[in-house]
């Protein structure tokens, strides 16, 4: 007997979680984008009439396109349609596999090409004064202060994403080897470097800033909250933005921008794309090459300026 369509969700859901290591924000995406189709497809919802439940057998390419074109019409992104494509290719493919479906309707769905916006970074005298800001602030010794210093530097060191530094623990740090080793997407473990400069900072926080804030909630984690808890992203990002309003006209970015930096700085400084797509975790150099278009128009906007016939 076949599962209903719910039920096909839910072990859809299941096989997110388990088999393919889908972090839950990711899950949640995607079920949000699951649920909204089926509501589209299935009509209009009303406590008197209730529409009848769409069977997946009964999906078609047509109700597909239809969900897509009202989703465009309403103003969505070309990012979200992108991604709600992405997002119905993956479960209906899913199903097929799993014999819920016997054809799938999403193979010849074609989602709109994404528009590859340069990411903002920050200049590299914009980057060295947002952590001199940090470092003046840790003077005073307060725990917090030596925190968001060490925070700050090793975003800017590493370029990890601000999930991967959240769920550091202190065991994740290796003085020694000067690497920190890190989860990644899809629980993909990589190992990334640090210079000396976020190994101070690092140093201060582990010996006079995070022994003030433990508590029985801390366990493991290497970076804490005032109370003791895991820090989180939320903090983090207004960290980030709350210190960059200190660097004269550096633009408001957010900790992705400081990861957009830090790449961006590595190849200008002359380190090759793929080992810039190692320390990022980037399963495809695709994506670690628009990094190269940022460069190349820093590079043009400095030639336009300097050069006698630019």
């Amino acid at each position: 007997m076949s599962l209903s369509r719910q039920a096909t969700v839910d072990a859809f859901e299941r096989h997110l979680r388990a088999e393919r290591g889908r972090s839950p924000h990711t899950i949640r995406a995607y079920l949000g984008d699951l649920r909204e189709f089926f509501a589209h497809v299935d009509g209009a919802v009303t406590e008197e009439h209730p529409p009848p439940e769409t069977p997946l057998t009964a999906v078609r390419l047509a109700d597909l396109r239809e969900w897509l074109g009202a989703l465009a019409s309403g103003g969505a992104a070309r990012t979200t349609l992108a991604r709600r494509s992405a997002t119905m290719r993956t479960f209906f493919a899913w199903a097929v596999r799993e014999g819920h479906v016997d054809a799938d309707p999403s193979l010849r769905l074609v989602a709109p090409k994404r528009h590859r916006t340069l990411p903002p970074v920050l200049a590299k005298d914009h980057a060295a004064g947002l952590l001199d800001v940090a470092t003046v602030a840790a003077d005073d010794g307060d725990p917090v202060h030596l925190r968001d210093r060490a925070v700050l530097e090793l975003l800017y060191a590493t370029g990890v994403r601000v999930g991967e530094l959240t769920g550091l623990d202190v065991d994740d740090v290796d003085d020694e080897a000067g690497v920190i080793r890190v989860i990644g997407k899809g629980d993909k473990e990589r190992r990334v470097p640090f210079g000396r400069p976020a190994a101070a900072a690092l140093t201060d926080w582990r010996e006079r800033g995070r022994p003030r804030l433990v508590t029985t909630r801390s366990g493991a984690a290497l970076f804490l909250g005032r109370r003791g808890g895991r820090l989180d992203a939320r903090q983090v990002r207004t960290l980030v933005h709350d210190m960059l309003t200190h660097v004269p006209d550096a633009p408001d970015l957010g900790p992705h921008g400081l990861r957009h930096s830090a790449a961006t700085h590595l190849l200008e400084g002359g380190a090759d794309l793929r080992m810039v797509q190692e320390l990022l975790g980037h399963a495809s150099l695709s994506t670690t090459q628009i990094y190269t278009h940022v460069s190349i128009e820093r590079l043009t906007a400095s030639y336009a300026q300097a050069h006698p016939r630019a």
